[in-house]
């Protein structure tokens, strides 16, 4: 990739993760142009996986110029505080205590550092590089395995008074119902990977104590296995079940779009992951709730669209963090 595209000056990205992390190199137009790849192998500890981060960046410091450096950004799961540069032990990578990254590496490497937290940071990829681009206001909401937020308020990514803003996952929609962000009937419990398998597993059981078919799992002793992919599946296929398990969690999601509609005011929410994938079944049923809950005026100044930079958006995170 870097043998293709020469440039002057360019930011530096670093994807932190619990499997994996990255860094990755990009132009002042968000162009991807380098980037490594390596194992995080969290029991080995966080100075062991930083020495290697510093690693990597002088290597490719040395391939294209050290002068050339303009910033670097980082994009990690929380707790953290962005505004000390400081992560604080996140679940997925444990022994990570009030771990000074931002210091440690403007010191090394002599150029300011930014860290957020990964779903400000996906809100900012999509706003410079996706399906955010041209707005001032705009949400983005993972809908992955959870269910996170980032926001973007008159152009600026808004963290609140410590990392916390945009952390709709946690609101309860209903007094009971699939956990999520340890909340059961939470707008994650409903609106996530998780919590649509949870949902599936819910009503699966009742209809097979009630003796009825499930075309998607035969058995109880199936129930672990069910997943959210399985259920889109099924519905696609036309499946009854698998269509009113989708509806449940569509009718939640509009209601919870309602919420950030009426409260904020953006002019476009952005839905990754399992949305982006499936926007075909969940965009007519989700705007029907949106549209009859939402004040009328914020719900037509609002467009309702996917992410665009899909399984990549890893890579752009960390580098719009940069470009921040």
């Amino acid at each position: 990739m870097h043998e293709t595209l020469k440039i002057d000056s360019y930011y530096l990205g670093l994807d932190i993760g619990g499997t994996k992390c990255a860094i990755v190199l990009g132009d002042a137009k968000g162009r991807l142009v380098d980037k490594k790849r390596f194992e995080t192998k969290a029991d080995r500890g966080h100075k062991a996986i930083l020495e290697e981060f510093k690693a990597h960046i002088k290597t490719l410091m040395t391939r294209y110029g050290p002068k050339g450096l303009l910033k670097i950004g980082v994009s990690c799961g929380g707790p953290l505080d962005s505004k000390k540069g400081i992560i604080k032990s996140p679940p997925n990578l444990p022994g990570w205590n009030e771990v000074g990254i931002v210091d440690q590496f403007e010191d090394e490497f002599g150029v300011p550092v930014v860290l957020q937290n990964d779903a400000n940071a996906g809100a900012l990829a999509e706003w410079k590089m996706g399906a955010g681009q041209g707005v001032e206001n705009m949400i983005f909401l993972t809908f992955g395995t959870g269910m996170g937020a980032g926001l973007i308020l008159n152009g600026q990514i808004y963290s609140g008074a410590n990392d916390l803003a945009g952390e709709i996952g946690h609101v309860r929609m209903a007094d009971s119902g699939p956990i999520g962000f340890g909340k059961a009937g939470s707008f994650e419990g409903f609106c996530s990977g998780g919590g649509i398998a949870q949902l599936a597993k819910i009503r699966v059981r009742e209809k097979l104590e009630q003796a009825i078919n499930v075309g998607f799992c035969s058995s109880v002793t199936d129930l672990d296995i069910l997943d959210a992919k399985t259920i889109f599946e099924a519905a696609y296929a036309g499946d009854p079940l698998a269509m009113e398990i989708i509806e449940t969690t569509a009718q939640y999601l509009g209601k919870g779009l309602a919420l950030l509609v009426d409260i904020i005011n953006p002019e476009r929410i952005v839905i990754g992951s399992i949305y982006a994938r499936n926007e075909a079944l969940l965009r007519p049923l989700v705007l029907k709730v949106l549209k009859r809950e939402a004040i009328t005026a914020a719900f037509d100044a609002c467009e309702i669209v996917p992410a665009k930079l899909g399984d990549k958006i890893g890579d752009y995170a960390a580098l719009g963090v940069a470009m921040q």
